[in-house]
């Protein structure tokens, strides 16, 4: 490795942020071969986090410094999404309710790197693939543990919490979220509902939406958004809506 390449690697080690990784892609575009790499391991320069991705000594990275190298480095198209990107509003309701459980979203056969995934992360983190609402809409970047990661906006999120319920969302709990959105945008709710494959999503968020009063529910082009025919149980026993074929919790029927 040359002069000029050594160092960019040292530049690059100390300008790396505290929590953050490299990985071999963003080496490689240095210039920096596998084998100069593991010389700086053994030298102590670099410590190997996983296959191919590295830290400052002594540091410990956090999964959104993992996230925003694989998004920043390796093009990942993996998001934050759900009730993360919704507690990174900055809302106390949404932190107090994600704390602990990390939600990220991508399209079928898109996901983080085994090691990223077999990482021991502080927070259980979990990655859902669907194609219920397509890739890159209603996604942009925020500010999350120091780093600026993709992540869903309000209205996206909200899509995403109820295409989890009931199963790992709790339908009551995802009601209580969406009741407190006022400033829902028309324009981006629009767009997401017209593109939404989920049945089951567009019929939850306009029942919850009706119900709940919200501003942007008068706004919306009813007729653009596919609402499928037929019946949908999204919960046994439960109270049947007329107005949208679905069965949801009692205490969600007035």
């Amino acid at each position: 490795m040359g002069i000029s390449s050594e160092s960019k690697l040292k530049s690059l080690v100390h300008s790396l942020p505290r929590h953050g990784v490299v990985t071999r892609s963003a080496l490689a575009a240095l210039g920096v071969t596998p084998q100069h790499t593991q010389k700086y391991v053994a030298s102590g320069w670099l410590e190997t986090v996983g296959s191919g991705v590295f830290k400052r000594p002594g540091d410990t990275p956090t999964w959104q410094g993992a996230l925003h190298a694989l998004q920043a480095q390796d093009g990942l198209a993996v998001h934050v999404g759900g009730l993360t990107a919704l507690a990174a509003q900055g809302v106390a309701q949404f932190a107090r309710l994600g704390r602990g459980h990390v939600w990220l979203f991508s399209q079928p056969g898109v996901r983080p790197p085994l090691w990223f995934r077999r990482y021991r992360w502080p927070d259980q983190v979990s990655h859902v693939t669907s194609k219920f609402l397509p890739a890159g809409l209603a996604v942009r970047e925020q500010a999350l543990g120091g780093f600026s990661l993709l992540a869903s906006t309000p209205e996206r999120a909200l899509l995403e919490c109820l295409f989890l319920a009931p199963d790992r969302m709790d339908l009551e709990e995802t009601y209580g979220l969406l009741e407190n959105q006022r400033t829902l945008r028309p324009t981006v709710m629009q767009s997401l509902l017209e593109a939404c494959s989920s049945v089951k999503v567009k019929r939850l968020f306009m029942f919850m939406a009706e119900r709940a009063g919200l501003p942007v529910v008068a706004k919306l082009a009813r007729d653009r958004i596919d609402l499928g025919s037929g019946p949908r149980t999204i919960v046994a026993k439960g109270a049947y809506v007329a107005k949208y074929e679905i069965v949801v919790p009692r205490s969600l029927v007035p």
